[in-house]
């Protein structure tokens, strides 16, 4: 199947309303193909994130649990997080996995890359699967971050997922991805 037409949009102005480590957002007033001009609409602009679906030599899927503020709820997740200025995404989720985790080593590929929400963010989202990993240090968070561990079988992680304990979209989808394409 080939691609939709591609229809930019044109910008006619652009204002920057807040610049800050982790929330930038800019103004533009925007003219459709159409014709219509739509005055105000809001980009945040975020560095790309990255996910791991991490399995150990012994099956065990590396799992964190950690307070979200914005929902206010404490659930299980994939580790995960921001690019760096200079890293490539794999380079990224290494570093989150030995950060957030311990973890290490084994066999990587990309997943998968999603847009979190093309509409209004600017940044891609890619998971990759690391097999074989093992611990090889401790957990190396930062001063904000306030994340548990936990080794969990296929099993038990397919069944966060089926009964909603795990809320993330961006973890969602690439879990129910590898369940659906490794279906031992």
């Amino acid at each position: 199947m080939k691609n939709p037409e591609h229809r930019p949009w044109r910008v006619l102005d652009s204002e920057y309303l807040i610049r800050r480590p982790w929330c930038t957002v800019r103004r533009d007033s925007v003219q459709l193909p159409t014709g219509v001009v739509v005055p105000e609409w809001y980009v945040f602009e975020f560095s790309n994130w990255v996910n791991v679906i991490a399995i150990t030599r012994e099956g065990e899927f590396v799992m964190i649990s950690q307070y979200r503020h914005g929902v206010r709820e404490t659930r299980y997740e994939l580790v995960a997080g921001g690019c760096e200025p200079g890293e490539t995404a794999e380079q990224s989720a290494r570093r989150e996995l030995l950060e957030e985790a311990g973890y290490g080593g084994g066999v990587w590929r990309e997943f998968m890359r999603v847009a979190p929400n093309p509409s209004n963010q600017n940044n891609y989202t890619y998971t990759f699967l690391a097999t074989d990993v093992e611990r090889v240090s401790e957990q190396q968070t930062e001063a904000s971050e306030d994340i548990q561990v936990h080794l969990m079988s296929r099993d038990e992680v397919r069944s966060l997922l089926e009964n909603e304990q795990i809320i993330q979209c961006l973890n969602v989808a690439p879990l129910w991805r590898y369940f659906a394409e490794n279906t031992q």
